[in-house]
């Protein structure tokens, strides 16, 4: 063979491209995405190339072009990462994430602007008794304390008050000091938006406006303009840098009247408005490689069917990237199988979390990772008023770790967290971050 040819050949085996039936083919990257600390393969992994979601193939390897701008690559249970396809390429396409469990505390709207309110978060927080917070950005009433671009929110007059000036601002503090943000939505529940458009709430069989127990009322679940409104507001938490997008009271009102929406109010049709807002919502917030979660009724765990509000188990698992199902022993008021009174002694308050747990594992075969409960962090008020403390708290966190879940949100509306024993270690050298106010 000629020098000429020889290098022919040689030239020809170096080339990304190659010309196949008159087609340009770029050479694609087989990426394995891997658990940082073990090397072990992650199942399930997401990886995102300019906003489109790529499958696995059966081998659970994940093909992409060799001159993607940017991969972006979640798993629950990992911290969220982004590699070039240079980067993919001499990491020999193994890409590795960091295990991360949440440990999270709730503040409101009012009480992330606070430095009374937010001091005992910041103790534990700084004392590493916990790593991450729940924020509200959309809450309970409706109110949207930071400076959104929505229309209709200034419209409904969600935009009120201010506690939040600055999204992003409020993130880069966050991050600065090693914390994971949350950013909580309230979404259904919208007492403004049904009041100033009844046209998208719920109502009576009567006509007249629905009001829940705290004379609230909601929006239809069904109406696409209420959908869009909060996937909005998701949107622009998650360009923020927000780590995960949660929404919270994604339901149908839990009424024993007649409710009239603009849908279909039988179970297939609860079930699919819901998982349908959820798909949305994950579609729409694909490009910035945000986890996405919800929280859901505790008894969600143990009913086969729906529980009459939409809540399904296995399908909204199936849409999500965690599952936080609200695992108060207060709030079983029916009991558990097996413990009737879930704060009758330590034990009963240990096995309502961990059982409900374990059969969520169990009816949906899915990583144990992928459940965080909330736990409760509040005087009961079904049973005996038992006080929640240090040791309360601490069971259910070791049910939560003994379930295999490893993560978990400690619940306080008045974001009272003092007595909660999480703050043992802390120290006060560490400037706290704030909302800039």
């Amino acid at each position: 063979m000629c020098l000429a040819s020889k290098l022919c050949g040689i030239t020809a085996s170096l080339l990304l491209l190659a010309v196949a039936g008159g087609q340009t083919q770029r050479r694609n990257l087989e990426l394995q995405i891997l658990d940082g600390d073990t090397s072990r393969r992650i199942p399930d992994a997401i990886v995102t190339v300019d906003g489109h979601v790529i499958p696995a193939d059966s081998r659970q390897n994940y093909t992409v072009s060799a001159d993607a701008d940017k991969i972006q690559v979640r798993a629950p249970g990992y911290r969220a990462a982004a590699f070039t396809a240079a980067e993919a390429a001499r990491r020999k396409e193994a890409l590795a994430l960091a295990p991360f469990a949440v440990h999270a505390l709730y503040l409101t709207e009012y009480g992330i602007a606070s430095k009374t309110l937010r001091a005992g978060a910041v103790n534990i927080l700084r004392g590493r008794g916990a790593n991450a917070l729940v924020i509200n950005i959309k809450s309970d009433r409706g109110c949207v304390p930071y400076p959104s671009a929505s229309s209709l929110a200034c419209n409904i007059g969600a935009r009120r008050i201010t506690t939040i000036p600055s999204l992003t601002q409020l993130v880069e503090r966050g991050h600065a000091h090693g914390v994971y943000m949350i950013a909580r939505i309230v979404t259904f529940k919208d007492d403004p938006l049904a009041t100033n458009r009844p046209d998208l709430a719920v109502h009576t069989a009567g006509g007249a406006l629905f009001k829940d127990r705290e004379h609230l009322s909601w929006t239809d679940p069904f109406q696409p303009e209420v959908r869009a409104y909060n996937i909005a507001i998701a949107v622009e938490a998650a360009r923020a840098g927000f780590d995960e997008v949660q929404f919270d009271y994604v339901r149908f009102p839990d009424a024993a009247t007649k409710l009239r929406m603009s849908g279909p109010t039988d179970q297939a049709h609860r079930v699919k408005a819901i998982v349908d807002f959820l798909k949305e919502a994950r579609a729409a917030l694909a490009p910035y490689n945000v986890f996405l979660s919800v929280d859901i009724f505790g008894y969600v765990a143990w009913n086969h069917d729906d529980t009459g509000i939409g809540q399904h188990l296995e399908e909204i698992t199936q849409t999500v990237d965690y599952v936080c199902p609200m695992l108060y022993p207060s709030g079983f008021q029916y009991g558990i199988p097996g413990h009737k009174n879930p704060l009758a002694t330590d034990n009963d308050i240990y096995e309502t979390v961990k059982l409900s747990l374990d059969e969520a594992i169990k009816r949906t075969q899915a990583d144990p990772r992928k459940f965080r409960p909330w736990i409760q962090g509040f005087r009961d008020y079904a049973f005996n008023r038992r006080p929640f403390g240090p040791a309360e708290v601490a069971i259910q966190i070791k049910a939560a770790n003994d379930a295999g879940v490893d993560g978990w949100s400690l619940w306080n509306a008045r974001n009272d967290y003092g007595n909660s024993g999480l703050a043992e270690n802390a120290v006060g050298s560490e400037r706290p971050f704030t909302t800039g106010r």
